[in-house]
């Protein structure tokens, strides 16, 4: 077994041509590049009529190249700041059949028989496609750099293949960002999300159209510490980042105004973690955040802003404060030993201080114009309980609720009633506080 921790980019069609040539003649003063030519692959991949494998988080394919074979089975996984990180079998095969008993029987689901599974597995989807390789030698790290052009294909449906992959075949995840840092210093290039897996499966079940989703209140474990909170939270806005991106790049419009809504989340949680980790040690996350506001706020569609260079170094540079550790050398001892503290405890303090402030603004009936310039306030108050209260979900979900309706009847494309603002205001000011230590006797 060996876990496959890559970076994927859609190439955007004006490069295509391009591309291999500039991968050939890169140069860094870190890093040597060996060019290992193309080859054609071809990929089925199998599911049951019931999607049980994908159920599990499981992608079982064959893989046919120069008359070889080799079945892979790659398990649940994480994509972390566009990080993909994956278990994964391989094992050759002397045929393209499926021969699941070559597998390590623990691999299945408990419940789940592998011969029994080999009965009902049929061919789901496949990808045809060529593959040019460049091995990298970076700083302490060996890169396989992999251009993928060719298309996935489900029945009568089928979408184009044109992506780059970085996989890190030995060393540190923090080269991988860095040496991906250095070669988006050129337009042309787009974060992905989705594995051809999940574009296989999406053309093959035929399923709703990806839809936009709001943001969630914050699940993080329950003894988790200060730091794992952090790198949750970042992780979550990170992951709805990228699906929006996504959605917009290929053509729902509505989806990028959730980007922004990303962005004040991130921005909520570096207020509220202030007092842990310092305002100079986020300078540069700040600046790549701001860079990015920026952007958005600019004129064009996903095919103008999102494969521009500078867009996609202000998202790795967001990506590494949740897959790399050099931020915390940034920290002095006792600020990392804060890190390590309790989330929980920190969060209960946090919420207090958070609804003091509304209650101190919010006390008393306002204007339409002193709503409009509270707008800030409650988006930030919102996004502030989504992020702490995390371990009283049942609870808070409602109390929340009640908050977000106030903002989105100050910031909605309709202007709400004095009347509806008020009565929306006393709902919110009303509920006790769900968590202890409150100063409500809770």
């Amino acid at each position: 077994m060996s876990e496959e921790i890559e970076l994927k980019f859609i190439v955007h069609p004006d490069r295509v041509a391009t591309l291999p040539d500039w991968l050939t003649d890169w140069r860094s003063d870190y890093s040597h590049a060996e060019r290992h030519g193309s080859q054609s692959l071809t990929n089925i991949y199998y599911e049951t009529a019931d999607n049980l494998l994908r159920r599990h988080g499981i992608g079982l394919r064959i893989r046919g190249a120069n008359q070889r074979y080799e079945m892979t089975v790659k398990t649940a996984g994480r994509v972390v700041g566009g990080l993909h990180q994956h278990p994964e079998y391989n094992v050759e095969l002397p045929r393209d059949e499926l021969d699941l008993a070559r597998f390590p029987s623990d691999i299945w689901p408990p419940d789940v028989d592998p011969a029994a599974l080999q009965q009902a597995l049929q061919p789901l989807f496949c990808t045809d496609f060529v593959r040019e390789t460049w091995l990298v030698t970076y700083r302490q790290s060996v890169i396989e750099i992999a251009f993928d052009r060719g298309e996935v294909r489900a029945g009568q449906h089928s979408e184009p293949i044109c992506e780059l992959e970085m996989e890190l075949k030995l060393g540190q995840a923090d080269d991988l960002l860095a040496l991906a840092a250095e070669m988006a210093e050129e337009d042309g290039l787009r974060q992905g999300s989705l594995s051809k897996a999940a574009r296989g499966y999406h053309l093959a079940r035929q399923t709703m159209p990806r839809q936009p989703y709001p943001l969630d209140i914050l699940l993080v474990e329950p003894k988790a510490s200060i730091d794992q909170g952090i790198a949750t939270a970042l992780e979550s806005a990170l992951r709805y980042w990228q699906y929006h991106e996504e959605l917009w790049a290929r053509g729902d419009e509505s989806a990028r105004q959730r980007l922004p809504q990303a962005s004040a989340f991130m921005r909520e949680l570096l207020v509220l973690i202030g007092g842990v980790v310092p305002r100079k040690v986020t300078t540069l996350f700040r600046a790549a955040l701001t860079d990015l506001e920026n952007r958005l706020a600019q004129p064009g569609g996903a095919d103008q802003i999102c494969y521009r260079a500078g867009y996609l170094q202000s998202k790795l540079m967001l990506a590494s404060w949740v897959i790399g550790t050099g931020w915390r050398d940034h920290l002095e001892g006792k600020a990392r030993l804060r890190l390590q503290g309790s989330f929980k405890r920190f969060a209960d303090i946090m919420l207090g201080r958070n609804l003091a402030e509304l209650k101190s603004v919010f006390g008393r009936r306002l204007s339409a114009d002193e709503y409009l310039q509270q707008q800030p306030r409650l988006q930030r108050a919102v996004n502030a309980f989504l992020i702490l209260s995390g371990a009283y979900q049942d609870e808070a979900r409602p109390w929340v609720a009640h908050w977000q309706a106030l903002w989105q009847a100050v910031a909605g494309p309709q202007a709400a009633s004095p009347d509806e603002l008020e009565e929306r205001r006393k709902q919110a000011l009303a509920q006790a506080p769900f968590w202890p230590n409150s100063g409500a006797g809770h």
